[in-house]
């Protein structure tokens, strides 16, 4: 029995001019919506002095059980956001060089895509009527889990030799049984 909960989520992306030697254009995720048709393939919604904004794809938001707590912390965080993660594509030669890759809720998720070279990560505004789904499935799922201290087990073994040393006391021992005998006529 799967208790994960899935909306679709409609993602609006920037197609901002920018003042840069290498580059033309900046993309960037700035919002997205609820109740949003199933195809979208980059139509075109607004479109100012270098801006235009496009809804770039239908996503699914997946909610899992086993992520309350980063659900939690999103929702603590002042401003509830979904994160939503572009792929830059170098060698599309489109005039569309990023996709959608994901949308999630978890600033954890988030982070961990945030480490990738091609995958740029925006954070945009909850709306309303998510915050409430998500603070449901929270409430309706969320278990505290008791936080248990790990126990050392004591370590009863001699160690051995490693790296090919001995430890210093059998190093000291062998070494006596090595010097020769001093005599009374042997003062140095």
């Amino acid at each position: 029995m799967s208790v994960d909960l899935s909306v679709p989520l409609g993602l609006v992306v920037a197609r901002e001019k920018i003042d840069h030697p290498w580059q033309e254009f900046r993309w960037r995720a700035v919002s997205v919506f609820m109740d949003a048709p199933l195809k979208a393939n980059w139509r075109k919604l607004h479109s100012g002095p270098g801006i235009d904004q496009y809804h770039a794809a239908t996503l699914p938001l997946v909610l899992h059980r086993k992520e309350t707590m980063s659900y939690r912390v999103n929702l603590a965080n002042g401003e509830p956001s979904i994160y939503v993660v572009l792929r830059e594509d170098p060698e599309s030669g489109d005039s569309m060089p990023v996709t959608v890759h994901t949308v999630t809720a978890s600033p954890f998720e988030a982070q961990a895509h945030s480490n990738l070279a091609f995958d740029t990560v925006d954070r945009v505004p909850m709306p309303d009527r998510l915050v409430e789904l998500v603070q449901a499935f929270i409430d309706d799922h969320h278990v505290d889990e008791k936080f248990a201290k790990r126990q050392r087990q004591p370590h009863l073994r001699e160690e051995d030799h490693q790296f090919g040393q001995e430890p210093i006391f059998m190093l000291r021992e062998r070494m006596k049984g090595l010097r020769p005998k001093s005599g009374p006529g042997d003062d140095l």
